[in-house]
């Protein structure tokens, strides 16, 4: 058994490819099996930090950012989908972008508690944004996400309700900003080697077995 690598998932729930990353990823692991141990870490990035707790319409706040026409945005989107397809992840309709940095806070919370729960936490927020459409900022949906998680209700209440963990969340976006890391998704292993992007699931698998020292199977 070779040493557990270290993997941090820096990313935003209001990502559509940090989801697709992220499953990638996953199923990687679950093709490598016992071949590598990891401990996996997920790390915030916030892609609107300005964003206003209203949020706005996303098809307009996409195009402008982007450049891109309403043609090319439905195309990006049809890409998405047929790419969540793959990995087991559903995209719906997402009407507006919000802000996340109170998601980022319970998810580092999380993190405290249990890894395993952070990563629930994770493919729960995922869920409720990008297939049911929900604001990833609202109360509601936090606690009913932290709570499908496995994490206590009261602490998801008390963490919701105050500013509890913002300086160690702003900390931790400062670190991967200075460390260079200004796309995500960004696949951090053992703090030394770089992956970017909704990478397919055997390109991770050959990454962890390179960096690993795994030779891949006959």
């Amino acid at each position: 058994m070779s040493k557990p690598l270290k993997i941090d998932f820096v990313s935003d729930v209001a990502c559509p490819w940090c989801a697709i990353g992220l499953y990638s990823l996953e199923q990687a692991l679950r093709d490598l099996g016992d071949e590598i141990t990891v401990s996996l870490h997920m790390q915030p990035y916030e892609l609107n930090p300005t964003m206003a707790v209203e949020g706005v319409d996303a098809a307009t706040y996409l195009m402008n950012k982007y450049g891109m026409s309403a043609q090319q945005l439905d195309a990006t989107r049809a890409q998405l989908r047929a790419r969540g397809a793959e990995v087991g992840f559903t995209f719906g309709d997402r009407s507006r972008v919000w802000n996340t940095f109170d998601a980022h806070r319970l998810l580092h919370f999380a993190g405290l508690i249990d890894g395993a729960k952070q990563r629930a936490l994770k493919h729960a927020l995922l869920a409720a944004y990008h297939r049911d459409g929900f604001n990833p900022s609202d109360p509601s949906v936090l606690q009913r996400a932290g709570e499908e998680a496995g994490l206590d209700a009261t602490e998801v209440a008390r963490v919701i309700a105050s500013d509890d963990y913002s300086a160690e969340v702003r900390a931790a976006e400062a670190h991967w900003q200075r460390a260079g890391i200004n796309a995500v998704p960004s696949v951090i292993i053992n703090d030394r080697h770089l992956l970017q992007g909704g990478q397919p699931a055997e390109v991770f698998a050959q990454a962890l077995r390179q960096i690993a020292g795994i030779s891949a199977p006959a």
